[in-house]
């Protein structure tokens, strides 16, 4: 199925099942090393709880979360805001956790990137190098397994042919092919080659009301970055009626780059590599009562 829908996206494509590669090894470096394993995804709080204005009481634990959706000690990836508690600012948040079990404390192996206020670029930051918590605020998109090694989906997508991002190809084939029925997805790619449309929020939420898309992208910092980005997708296939962000997307690199994926700006000579592994269960954690869809590419 997506060797058939990426080939109208991109020139060279080849996916195939293999075996996780080690991802406590280069580039990934991750505390666990695969993404197999009671395969999940949670979607945590909302954009509305972002804009028009936020809501800074809406704090979370990865722990708690984990217990949440059924798996303690499950290790995490994805996408979400960090939490303005800890850090005294708004940032974006790229998860890579083993949360903590009845054996073990959690290895926080997270990412922050935010504005620099030194030179008003990104600034990417390990986040146990200044904090021990595994808090996040307002919303995020989590893949979470066992963190174990097994078969695998391995995608290669070099030069792109059509409009469409990565991840967005990847799930408008899956929504296109399944229908009705919801299939999601998880794991982490890289951009070998190339540049990313990266974008990354200000430190200081938005005083007044962004109540348009247009608002939303005049308040974000865009940023072009540049190849190898480590890349953590979220991805349902459509939304069966959960108020769900149906994609997203943060990436971190070794060379100080990173933060929310839009779009590669060099189509021609893009590579991408990535590990997914379908999710069996979707769990709906606190979900906002008032809700929109401004704000959710």
């Amino acid at each position: 199925v997506l060797q058939k829908g990426l080939k109208e996206n991109f020139a060279d494509v080849q996916v195939s099942v293999v075996d996780c590669p080690d991802l406590t090894k280069e580039p990934f470096n991750f505390p666990a090393k695969g993404i197999c394993g009671k395969p999940r995804i949670a979607d945590v709080g909302g954009v509305p709880y972002l804009i028009p204005l936020v809501q800074k009481e809406k704090v979370y634990d990865l722990n708690r979360v984990a217990k949440d959706i059924e798996l303690p000690g499950a290790f995490i990836l994805g996408a979400g805001a960090a939490s303005s508690k800890v850090l005294g600012i708004n940032a974006e948040f790229i998860p890579i956790v083993q949360t903590k079990s009845e054996k073990k404390p959690a290895v926080n192996g997270s990412y922050i990137a935010q504005i620099n206020p030194a030179d008003k670029g990104c600034l990417l930051e390990k986040y146990s190098s200044k904090y021990t918590d595994c808090e996040f605020g307002l919303l995020a998109n989590l893949y979470a397994s066992e963190g174990q090694p097994g078969k695998v989906i391995e995608v290669k997508a070099n030069g792109r042919t059509g409009e469409l991002n990565f991840v967005t190809c990847l799930r408008q084939t899956l929504e296109k092919h399944y229908g009705e029925k919801p299939v999601g997805m998880g794991g982490t790619f890289i951009i070998q080659k190339g540049k990313a449309k990266i974008h990354i929020m200000p430190p200081e939420f938005s005083a007044c009301p962004l109540n348009t898309d247009e608002d939303v992208n005049n308040w974000l910092k865009f940023f072009e970055m540049k190849a190898p980005l480590i890349c953590q997708p979220v991805i349902v296939s459509r939304d069966p009626g959960f108020d769900l962000r149906v994609e997203h997307t943060h990436c971190f690199s070794h060379h100080g780059e990173g933060g929310h994926y839009h779009q590669d700006t060099s189509p021609d000579s893009v590579q991408y590599l990535g590990y997914f592994q379908p999710a069996e269960l979707l769990f709906r954690i606190d979900r906002p009562q008032e809700t929109h869809l401004v704000g959710r590419d």
